[in-house]
């Protein structure tokens, strides 16, 4: 799909991939639609891309629905990028973090596509973007909650992605791994094991650009030893834990569940 000349639908646009991705699309000459929750990064961001900004907390589902229908049916690409941590054990969570959790990450980015969805559909040309994650690919300990609603969303997303196939619509899924200077991994300041690399926003934002001029299914933003290591999980998930716990999986998980609780 051609980006010049379209109009882009971001969610999560004030978290530092959001802005990425915001840069990167406006530069490719899409009008941009711009939504997140801090108003005091959204607001300075609409101005430097002349976007219009649209303040939302997903977890509200009237904010979704009001989303969408302000957005209105001119939306050409949706990129569903906004996403709350997930890490800590199932019973440090109450029923209202649970659903936050799940409203957030897999309910926001399925309501969205469905509203977005007719329109796309009867101008015969589209693309619903996703924002998954390696751990819908690898799970990890410790993280129950996160894996469960990007594993969600990629099942969702390729469903998708074979029921549009000769629609001219296009569905795409991202999976980044550990990105620096952005996003929940960056947030917590937990330090990796040596040799496991980091990838930036751009990263993600050029593999977001490629997935959706290419109609791309699948895009990981990861250094190889992690996409390796991703396939390997699929396939013996039980040896590729013990793997993973070895190499400190569980300690990161703890610390990051510490540096993110008050994000539920």
């Amino acid at each position: 799909m051609q980006i010049s000349g379209t109009t882009a639908l971001i969610t999560g646009a004030t978290g530092g991939i959001g802005q990425a991705i915001a840069r990167a699309l406006h530069a490719r000459g899409a009008s941009l639609i711009l939504t997140g929750r801090r108003a005091d990064v959204l607001e300075p961001l609409a101005s430097e891309l002349g976007a219009r900004a649209i303040a939302a907390d997903l977890s509200q589902r009237a904010d979704v629905e009001h989303l969408a229908a302000d957005a209105g049916e001119g939306v050409d690409i949706l990129i569903a990028n906004a996403a709350l941590p997930g890490s800590g054990l199932l019973d440090s969570y109450s029923v209202e973090q649970i659903d936050r959790a799940l409203d957030v990450n897999l309910r926001a980015p399925i309501v969205l596509a469905h509203a977005l969805l007719p329109a796309m559909l009867a101008r015969g040309r589209g693309h619903l973007l996703f924002m998954g994650s390696l751990q819908s690919k690898a799970p990890t300990p410790g993280a129950a909650m996160y894996n469960a609603s990007k594993f969600g969303l990629r099942g969702f997303a390729t469903a998708l992605r074979g029921d549009l196939r000769t629609s001219g619509v296009g569905v795409s899924i991202v999976y980044p791994g550990f990105i620096r200077d952005a996003g929940l991994f960056a947030d917590t300041g937990v330090k990796l094991p040596p040799g496991v690399g980091t990838r930036s926003p751009e990263d993600v934002a050029r593999a977001t650009l490629d997935a959706i001029e290419r109609n791309r299914g699948e895009v990981d933003v990861a250094p190889l030893p992690l996409r390796v290591g991703s396939i390997f999980a699929g396939l013996a998930p039980g040896f590729a834990g013990s793997v993973q716990r070895r190499m400190g999986s569980e300690r990161i998980t703890r610390e990051a569940t510490v540096a993110q609780r008050e994000k539920r």
